[in-house]
């Protein structure tokens, strides 16, 4: 009851704060205010372009806000729901994240899995799970581009594209440093220092630290879990010789050590998905996992060439990454005969990548914006990684090497029809070969091989009704190429093959700047099918992990984000996401839990397995809904008194791909809040602060392997928060 309180309350303060936004009554009153919004500008394009201008759903996330995310602690996960559309999880702790857009996302939890969003970091496409997980600091802003970006950028992109921008270097000094302390002893440490170092050459050098105690009891044997230490850098150097070129190098690396997913055992009972007795947040029991430790290194960096031709721009981008590391857990959750609940036998896994690198190559000309315009390029990837699994009570290792090659060719053209219509078309030819071959395997591995070329296309039209006005279309299609599973041969099972998932996209939307610019509002509707859905059937008494193909996948729905400056003191932000996602595949049979625990509302085949036609996409929650309020209150010295707010709603969703009570997910909810003071020159700020402040207790994942074992959500950090700019 206290939990359901506590979600009507918070999504009535929320529609109350949206509906504020938008309330005809409120824009009369301020309409006249000198104040307006800043322009937005991303590079859904490859070229720097006002965000209403771009005939693609995309939406940012500016530094302020991310500096709030991260201060208690928080890491790509605290993206999850911020725009519409948006999912981001992990059963690996604070490294492989899964993003999803729009309800397409791929849950598998293997250290060699493709995922069809691609994230990008300062240009450089992110393919492995792990490098996803690079710390936020110093970020100028987070783009999300929804839907198919196959033509631009095409590596892995049918979902879309999360885009980190760094802050990039300047003559102009700038130094700044970001600290703050919290519950469990979390500490949030990032600074950085840039400015000219000689005539046509200025650097950025930024560092970040995130620390947190051990603050969760192993009730077995006295341990304490939960803590880690992340520390990450990045150095930038811009040379700037001439008018006409520039050569932008970044060296950046990352040390982490720290504790990995706590999965706890039935904390759901039979019938329900609600936490049940067994769940402390502040404990677990476990005989296993050796303290489930994780750590991983990464080094990497990248050159950004550009050369003006005058009319033509030609760019290189080089890319070069490394990463090694290990997860070790308790996978059962407890002890086996000792609990909690019925736990048939231990399991203790390790997961390791012991070696990557992947080195990426672009060379693209573009010419001037203009009536007419065009770009294009060629792109070149190669990785090769080697993971290793060590399951107890199995043989002890077993490793396999993973490469990937994969090269295309692409380009974009846009054209002005007339002053109010502007049309482009986009086409990429992507060739791409994964290989895996067995290094140490108990049972004998061939080689796999798996190939495919496929041509991706997208086609757009933007209408300027009038200057705050534009109307978009947009058709798209996108391709992930075959993927190998390799994982479950530590389980002796043969390596699984999934063949590749092509995707075409309906879009629709408006884009409006409102009340002299203090308000704008973006709207989208969308639809997309998937021919051969690349799913991953995980879980059941086999503890599987294996790839699947669904003859289709289905989805529409509708986004809305807006915001507003209401008066020269109050701001406020709101967006809403409504997704309906379907497996239209009436063969498709997986395998449910395996502990025979749960209440599975699917048909069987009366081999022990279930059909999943018409059941949602995994992970992907109905709906979206986030809110943001900050009023700032002036005072007679100039300095200001501040308080903000922001609140996230998710729908439920399934866990798995079959349908299940106990791992179908309520509608969730964490909240935000901050207050302090800021000087007058906007220098200094000094705040209180809380993340999850209402504490809540949310599933975000489960494992159904011998119990009906699940994780939870990051729990309530409150504390203090200083910053500085100069």
């Amino acid at each position: 009851m206290l939990r359901t309180k506590r979600l009507t309350r918070a999504v009535t303060l929320a529609i109350l704060l949206s509906t504020a936004a938008f309330a005809p009554s409120a824009f009369a009153q301020t309409a006249s205010d000198e104040a307006g919004l800043e322009d937005i500008y991303v590079v859904a394009q490859r070229r720097s372009e006002n965000l209403q201008d771009v005939p693609v759903a995309a939406s940012t996330i500016d530094d302020e806000r991310l500096s709030a995310l991260v201060s208690g602690g928080g890491d790509v996960l605290q993206l999850a729901g911020r725009v519409p559309g948006l999912n981001v999880e992990s059963s690996n702790g604070r490294v492989a994240p899964r993003f999803y857009i729009r309800g397409l996302g791929n849950t598998d939890f293997d250290l060699a899995a493709s995922q069809p969003v691609s994230v990008i970091i300062d240009d450089v496409v992110q393919e492995n799970v792990a490098l996803k997980s690079f710390p936020i600091f110093d970020v100028e802003q987070v783009e999300v581009l929804r839907g198919p970006q196959g033509s631009l950028f095409g590596r892995n992109t049918p979902a879309g594209i999360v885009n980190f921008r760094s802050v990039r270097p300047s003559d102009e000094f700038d130094a700044r440093l970001n600290a703050s302390y919290g519950s469990f002893g979390t500490s949030v440490l990032d600074g950085a220092v840039g400015g000219g170092i000689a005539p046509g050459i200025s650097g950025r050098v930024a560092l970040s630290y995130r620390h947190r105690d051990d603050w969760v009891d192993n009730t077995f044997d006295g341990s304490e879990l939960g803590g880690y230490d992340d520390f990450a850098g990045r150095a930038q150097v811009l040379f700037e010789p001439t008018p006409e070129f520039s050569a932008l190098l970044n060296l950046h690396g990352r040390t982490y050590e720290g504790t990995s997913t706590l999965f706890r055992a039935n904390v759901l009972t039979t019938g329900s998905n609600e936490l049940n007795g067994n769940f402390d947040r502040d404990s677990v029991s476990y005989n296993g996992g050796g303290g489930n430790n994780q750590a991983y290194d990464q080094l990497g960096g990248s050159a950004t060439l550009s050369y003006d031709f005058g009319g033509l721009t030609l760019t290189s981008i080089t890319g070069y990454e490394t990463l090694d590391g290990n997860s070790r857990g308790d996978i059962d959750g407890g002890v086996s005969g000792v609990g909690p609940g019925f736990i048939p036998f231990d399991s203790d896994t390790t997961d390791s990548i012991d070696d990557l690198t992947q080195f990426t190559q672009e060379l693209r000309i573009a010419s001037e914006a203009g009536a007419f315009n065009w770009q294009a390029g060629i792109f070149y990837f190669d990785s090769e990684l080697t993971v290793s699994t060590v399951g107890a009570g199995f043989p002890p290792l077993t490793t396999l090497e993973h490469t990937n090659t994969s090269w295309a060719v692409f380009g974009q053209v846009g054209y002005e029809v007339n002053d109010r219509l502007t049309l482009s078309a986009g086409l990429r030819y992507t060739e791409d070969e994964k290989d895996m071959v067995g290094i140490l395997t108990s049972i004998p591995v061939a080689p796999v091989n798996v190939s495919d070329e496929h041509l991706s296309w997208d086609l757009s039209a933007v209408y300027e009704v009038n200057p705050d006005l534009n109307l978009y279309g947009r058709v798209a299609t996108g391709f992930r190429a075959p993927t190998i599973q390799g994982r479950d041969v530590a389980f002796f099972n043969p390596p699984s093959v999934a063949n590749s998932e092509t995707i075409l996209s309906y879009e629709a939307g408006v884009k409006a700047d409102l009340l002299d610019n203090r308000a704008r509002l973006n709207a989208a509707v969308f639809y997309y099918t998937i021919e051969d859905q690349q799913f991953s059937a995980i879980g059941g008494l086999g503890n599987f992990n294996q790839l699947v193909n669904a003859a289709e996948g289905e989805a529409y729905g509708f986004e809305i984000e807006g915001e507003w400056a209401a008066t020269d003191n109050l701001f406020l932000t709101s967006s809403f996401s409504y997704n309906h996602t379907e497996i239209n595949d009436s063969d498709l049979v997986v395998g449910p839990c395996g502990s025979g625990q749960c209440t599975v509302r699917d048909p069987g085949d009366g081999l022990g397995n279930v059909f999943i036609d018409g059941n949602p996409f995994p992970q992907a929650p109905e709906f979206t809904f986030d809110v943001t309020a900050e009023y700032e209150h002036p005072l007679a010295s100039g300095a200001s008194l501040f308080v903000g707010t922001d609140w996230t709603v998710r729908g439920s969703f399934n866990i798995f791909l079959y349908d299940a009570v106990e791992y179908e997910t309520d509608t969730q909810f964490e909240g935000g809040l901050r207050a302090g003071y800021r000087s007058a020159d906007g220098r200094y700020e000094a705040a209180v602060f809380g993340r999850n402040i209402t504490d809540e207790e949310n599933v975000i994942g489960g494992i159904d392997f011998n119990n009906n074992t699940a994780f939870v959500n990051e729990p309530r950090v409150i504390g203090v928060s200083l910053s500085a700019r100069y």
